[in-house]
């Protein structure tokens, strides 16, 4: 009876294991997969997207503030956007603005691993410029 109850014990404890370490790999955020996330309609649309709804910072127009700013972001299981965070900020307001665009996306097409939707991390180059004045010399 000892041995018994010692092995449902063990059994318990080993599904338990088991479970958790289920639960880690469908929680996994994945790097490389099979199929990556795609924004709806693809990079094009991804990229007319961030045109369209990014609003230069009035300090990185004052000061001349030019350049990439990095952003890093988990695709989820259903296309939801999840964990926006800077990688690399070049300051006047301009990765706020990044992080407020990458926020305020739509759901992707979820990336797939053997079939089975995943989450994605998901890293964003997001450039700004300021357009250069031309003058009439004539």
């Amino acid at each position: 009876m000892k041995k018994l109850i010692l092995l449902a014990a063990v059994a318990l404890f080993c599904g338990t294991s088991a479970m958790a370490q289920t639960d880690e790999v469908d929680e996994a955020v994945f790097v490389v997969v099979e199929k990556s996330p795609e924004f709806p309609g693809g990079d094009d649309s991804l990229y007319a997207f961030i045109g369209r709804n990014i609003k230069y910072p009035e300090v990185a127009k004052k000061n001349k503030i030019e350049g990439r700013v990095f952003v890093t972001f988990v695709i989820e299981k259903d296309g939801q956007v999840s964990n926006a965070k800077l990688l690399r900020d070049i300051g006047g307001g301009c990765g706020e603005e990044a992080l407020r665009v990458v926020n305020s996306m739509p759901k992707w097409k979820p990336g797939t691993q053997r079939g089975n939707p995943v989450r994605v991390q998901f890293n964003l180059p997001i450039m700004f410029q300021l357009q250069k004045q031309t003058s009439d010399s004539k």
